[in-house]
């Protein structure tokens, strides 16, 4: 019994930090910081819930989203009143190409409303915009970034009709399962009866996350057409690619067989021609040079002969100094 208890205990305790998303979206549920409430909680939750039973709302009848793509778009919301479409248009272009951009206003005062909704190039650029640009600062203002409920989660109703995933505590509004504040996961038992009485969708048990995972965002549906076209354009790139790595891999052999031999035998050829012109002018030089001492020896004279007759001239000298010296000895 006391194992029991433990583990029960345990079980408890790591659930402590474990969250969950809502995927669709239910007024009631929405009110609950769990997801197992099946009471209303307030007038807006009321509210929300009357919209949601008789369609009152149409997430799809405002005029002015006509063009945008939900799976590029991003919400951003607690945006400062002085932030304008410039300044979110900087900001935003830091994680992909802004293609589309609508800035909230007031239909009578025409001032900012706080929020706006920011359609990128791609989904791979909304997605990094999503990730990134989560509580990131604009006009002293941290933000918030969240994907297109509007048009992505079945059964959303707005703010303003008392739905909704934000806002503040004000008159016990809470409203969870969003981004910024996720269901936490229950540690009590979960009423599955009344739950699906009601059309709530039950706590996924066993399948939490840790608080500082990124929820992912609703991505969108590839049809045969568009696999059909993505498979095309993967064939062709690698097609292309298989054909540049060829034609790189032919001129490297040209080069290394064909141009490079070439040049490297045009410059052995030329090497070695300036080599032995450079001998043979030196030989030249050098044998000119023989022959321009011996001209210049044969013109002056310098013959045998003549220097048979210069040593013997020097000996006789040398003969008559030593003569006079004996002379001059005896007479003192």
């Amino acid at each position: 019994m006391n194992t029991m208890n433990r583990n029960k205990n345990n079980t408890n305790s790591s659930k402590l930090n474990s969250v969950f998303y809502a995927q669709t979206y239910h007024p009631i549920q929405a009110g609950s910081i769990d997801g197992t409430d099946i009471l209303l909680h307030d007038n807006a939750v009321y509210r929300a819930l009357l919209c949601s039973s008789a369609g009152l709302y149409d997430p799809f009848g405002d005029p002015n989203v006509i063009g945008e793509d939900p799976y590029c778009t991003v919400f951003v919301g607690h945006l400062s009143q002085f932030t304008t479409e410039d300044t979110l248009r900087k900001a935003m272009s830091k994680y992909g190409t802004v293609k589309n951009l609508r800035l909230v206003r007031h239909i009578v005062t025409g001032a900012s409303q706080g929020y706006a909704f920011v359609e990128f190039k791609s989904e791979r650029e909304m997605q990094r915009a999503y990730e990134k640009a989560h509580h990131s600062v604009i006009d002293d203002s941290e933000i918030i970034v969240d994907y297109n409920r509007q048009q992505l989660m079945p059964g959303w109703i707005p703010r303003r009709l008392g739905g909704g995933l934000g806002g503040k505590k004000e008159s016990g509004q809470l409203r969870f399962g969003g981004r910024e504040r996720p269901f936490r996961a229950p540690l009590r038992p979960i009423p599955l009866d009344d739950l699906k009485r009601l059309g709530i969708p039950p706590p996924p048990e066993g399948h939490y996350m840790s608080r500082f995972e990124v929820p992912s965002p609703p991505r969108k549906k590839r049809t045969s057409v568009d696999r059909d076209r993505e498979e095309r354009h993967r064939k062709s790139s690698s097609r292309h690619e298989r054909k540049r790595s060829s034609s790189r891999d032919h001129i490297y052999e040209e080069t290394k067989d064909g141009y490079g031999s070439k040049k490297r035998s045009n410059y052995s050829h030329e090497h070695e021609r300036r080599s032995s012109s450079r001998n043979y002018e030196y030989d030249d030089e050098r044998d000119s040079h023989k022959h321009h001492r011996s001209s210049t020896s044969t013109s002056i004279g310098y013959d045998d002969d003549d220097h048979h007759h210069r040593s013997d001239t020097r000996h006789s000298r040398s003969g008559d100094r030593e003569h006079r010296s004996h002379k001059r000895h005896r007479h003192e």
